[in-house]
């Protein structure tokens, strides 16, 4: 049963409509004003919001623009209710993220087609896609949701790359959002001394290069092919319109963007404070697969624990000895999980 939340302060138009949602076997709650349906919301965690834009203590507006600053409750659809039908009210909503918009009277086969739409949009956005091209190309399509952008998977260009083949250098100019739909690549920078350090290594079902789009600034990071890939490159421009007018899609990409940053920044204080032997253990339990094994060369491996080739190798002979893992040429194998995280 999908969950709803009505914030709506007259009483009446309150009782009226959440009658309506529950003899459609909605599970309703509702809220008087914005500031309790704030709460209400980070509580509950609804399937969708209906909420009015003129109400005391804490308008619609208001409403939206706290939500949207939590990650719980920023993808929830959002609808406004309003007695003003005016098209600046109605822009206003929008660009601040509403999802749609009914203006009072309405009757309910009109609130229902809305509820309808706005969540089936969503769970197809939440829907779990295959990790692969094809997976791409049913996420954009179902993702667009617009007119103009329903052809955008079809724009995405596929293209095979070589080993050590570069996708991008730092300073390039960002053209183009990356899908890797086989294989396995490197992002890494290059210290004024020639060494090299990585900064993250993508497999297949990743996106990358999506934080210099966001930023609109120069590649901060040069992009090489580890083994033989083949890449999906979605058009600058298509992918930003498609941010811009998809909320659910920005959501995610935001969410991605973050855990990047995190993973950055943890990856910064461990190489300050933690010991080379933890952060060679770190490095491979970083890489989750079904078969916990990882094919990477010792060199590799170096330049993301940020040390030489020969402290590695003998961090590998040691984690060997404990049974921690097993080694068969450039491929490693985790043995013991829970025995590499206790590594200090």
């Amino acid at each position: 049963m999908k969950k709803i939340l009505l914030i709506e302060d007259d009483v009446v138009m309150r009782e009226n409509t959440a009658e309506i949602l529950a003899l459609s076997n909605f599970e309703v709650h509702t809220a008087p004003n914005g500031k309790k349906g704030c709460l209400l919301a980070k509580e509950i965690i609804p399937d969708l919001i209906i909420c009015d834009i003129m109400m005391p203590e804490l308008d619609g507006y208001g409403t939206l623009h706290i939500l949207s600053l939590d990650t719980k409750t920023a993808t929830i659809p959002f609808i406004f209710l309003s007695a003003k039908a005016e098209k600046s009210e109605i822009r206003k909503g929008m660009e601040l993220g509403a999802d749609d918009y009914l203006t009072k009277p309405f009757d309910d086969i009109e609130l229902l087609k809305a509820i309808d739409a706005r969540l089936k949009k969503s769970d197809m956005i939440k829907k779990t896609y295959e990790r692969s091209a094809n997976g791409l190309n049913q996420f954009l399509e179902h993702a667009s949701g617009l007119t103009e952008l329903s052809n955008l998977s079809k724009l995405s260009i596929s293209t095979s790359y070589n080993k050590k083949e570069m996708i991008f250098h730092e300073g390039d100019v960002p053209n183009f959002l990356y899908f890797l739909d086989k294989g396995k690549v490197k992002l890494f920078k290059t210290h004024e001394d020639g060494k090299e350090y990585i900064t993250n290594i993508f497999s297949e079902g990743d996106f990358f290069g999506y934080v210099a789009l966001f930023e609109n600034n120069l590649y901060s990071e040069s992009c090489l092919v580890m083994e033989k890939s083949n890449i999906c490159k979605i058009p600058k421009n298509d992918f930003l319109n498609l941010l811009y007018k998809n909320r659910e899609v920005a959501n995610q990409f935001i969410k991605m963007l973050s855990n990047q940053i995190e993973g950055q920044e943890g990856q910064l204080i461990r190489l300050a404070y933690d010991s080379v032997r933890k952060r060679t253990a770190t490095a491979l339990l970083s890489f989750k697969n079904e078969s916990n094994s990882v094919v990477i060369s010792r060199d590799d491996l170096s330049k993301m624990v940020g040390t030489s080739v020969e402290s590695v190798i003998r961090c590998l002979s040691d984690f060997k000895s404990d049974d921690f893992i097993e080694v068969n040429g450039r491929e490693i194998t985790i043995l013991n999980r829970s025995g590499l995280q206790n590594i200090q």
